[in-house]
């Protein structure tokens, strides 16, 4: 099976479009998520109404709290509140419940899903540095364990020395954005996991990046919203 893994879109509906178009192109099986499928971009409605229709798995991450209950937002930078509380106000009820529903964790055979790290998935503490990912491999089972939050794709494995994907080790991996990447590079990214063959892949792709960033413009969001998405920061 082949299972495209999508994770931090924020509201970007024309950089997720692009990356399920791809994703079918690619022959994939199954879409995943890893949430924060809002926050940020002006397309929250349309974001969710497409993750719902597509993903069979799909778990929660910070921005979709906070867009649910906007206490939460209280720790985002002064863009990051602004953009919460403008979600939280223009979300359909329908799309707020699926929001509130999602888990933190998925636990399946072979990946474990989580939007920012497997031992306190509640926090929202950032893998960013091996450092930080060692203690990780001790709350997960599964032989994979799928994550975003930093918007910065990486492989790491079990043993800290291993930086790309092979078989018979233990792996966490962040498959990066698809709506606001911050790796110096502005094209959308997810992953693409085939179990049969034990290979992982990670995509990258341009997309309508103007179009996106006019949407958080005509929306009255803050132009650095906008503006970022060029420069991939």
């Amino acid at each position: 099976m082949r299972i495209s893994i999508l994770s931090d879109i924020h509201s970007n509906y024309e950089a997720l479009v692009k990356a399920l178009s791809l994703a079918d192109q690619l022959r994939t099986d199954e879409i995943y998520c890893l949430g924060d499928i809002v926050g940020y971009g002006g397309s929250p409605n349309e974001c969710v109404h497409l993750i719902q229709k597509r993903a069979s798995k799909c778990v929660i991450g910070n921005h979709d709290l906070a867009a649910v209950d906007t206490s939460h937002a209280r720790c985002f930078t002064k863009h990051g509140t602004v953009a919460a509380e403008w979600t939280h106000k223009i979300l359909t009820k329908e799309n707020l419940d699926y929001l509130s529903s999602l888990p933190y964790t998925s636990e399946l055979e072979l990946l474990t899903l989580v939007h920012a790290n497997p031992a306190k998935p509640q926090d929202w503490g950032y893998i960013s540095s091996l450092e930080d990912a060692l203690p990780q491999f001790a709350h997960f089972k599964t032989p994979l364990c799928f994550i975003g939050h930093s918007h910065i794709p990486f492989v790491c494995g079990e043993d800290l020395k291993t930086l790309y994907f092979k078989k018979d080790l233990r792996f966490i991996i962040n498959v990066g954005s698809v709506g606001q990447p911050r790796d110096g590079n502005p094209q959308l990214s997810f992953g693409i996991l085939d179990t049969e063959t034990r290979t992982y892949e990670n995509i990258r792709s341009d997309y309508d990046v103007a179009s996106a960033a006019q949407t958080i413009i005509d929306h009255g969001l803050p132009r650095f919203l906008a503006d970022r998405l060029f420069l991939g920061v």
